[in-house]
């Protein structure tokens, strides 16, 4: 009886299996045709606006446009205080997404003089991806400045620490105030850091670039301390091991961790209770 109903299982099976191949051919291109059509908020004009005007908040407002019409080069909502105050370069048409390419650029009348404090100088040190934190230093940000040098009496490498909480004030051609949506992906890439130091400590950063190599480490904008007795490591300290003992111990008591249920504990210490 079953030998007679194999083709009719057969035909069934294989009619299901298509259906299944169909289905999932219809839902991926359904998927594929819907991709893309997400809305996102978008910068537009609420007017005409004449070539050479400066844009102000009236002449603005947002509208969500699908996603895939959307690129870098459009103005996000969050970027919009960027766009006020300055001047189009071509004549925008109510409605019309606003486009970073639409205006002038206030970088060139950037200028890096105005942001250093009276007293104070800015010095640039060179600033390679493991000599600025793999390049995560930004304009505003706080760092220590270390050097590593040969001891003029052991001739031997030792590494320490110049400078402490040194305020960062550009990156390249960056600074804390530059909108970096109206530069190019190149411009924002950068080989210096300048930094905000008092006449005597510009003169410690020449002299030290030009016997060694100096190396920022960053820091968090709210720790201000700075240590009485600057750090200093040599090739004994190292193979000692001594002072790594001490810094060990000293940083388990300073680092914290967050552990999944949020709970604080310092690190290497012991687990909090259940």
């Amino acid at each position: 009886m079953l030998k007679g109903k194999t083709p009719l299982v057969v035909a069934l099976s294989l009619g299901l299996l298509a259906g299944i191949v169909a289905y999932s051919a219809i839902k991926r291109k359904e998927t594929e045709v819907r991709k893309g059509w997400n809305l996102v908020p978008v910068v537009v004009a609420v007017e005409d606006v004449s070539e050479g005007t400066v844009v102000t908040f009236d002449m603005i407002s947002q509208r969500s446009v699908p996603e895939q019409f959307v690129t870098s080069s459009v103005v996000k909502p969050d970027s919009a205080s960027y766009v006020v105050n300055q001047k189009v370069l071509v004549p925008l048409q109510k409605g019309d997404p606003l486009l970073w390419s639409q205006f002038e650029t206030t970088k060139a009348a950037e200028r890096l003089s105005t942001k250093i404090q009276k007293k104070t100088r800015a010095v640039s040190v060179e600033a390679s991806g493991k000599k600025s934190v793999g390049g995560w230093v930004r304009p505003n940000d706080h760092v220590d400045v270390l050097g590593t040098f040969k001891d003029p009496d052991t001739g031997e490498p030792v590494s320490v620490t110049l400078l402490q909480n040194v305020i960062v004030l550009a990156t390249g051609k960056i600074t804390g105030t530059t909108n970096v949506n109206l530069i190019s992906e190149t411009d924002r890439e950068y080989k210096d850091v300048s930094l905000l130091v008092i006449p005597e400590e510009a003169e410690i950063l020449v002299l030290a670039s030009e016997l060694g190599e100096l190396t920022m480490v960053l820091r968090n904008e709210d720790d201000v301390d700075v240590l009485e007795e600057r750090g200093r490591a040599t090739i004994k300290t190292l193979l000692s091991g001594e002072r790594t003992r001490a810094m060990q111990e000293k940083r388990n008591s300073v680092i914290t961790i967050i552990r999944g249920s949020g709970e604080k504990g310092a690190v290497g210490g012991p687990a909090p209770a259940p």
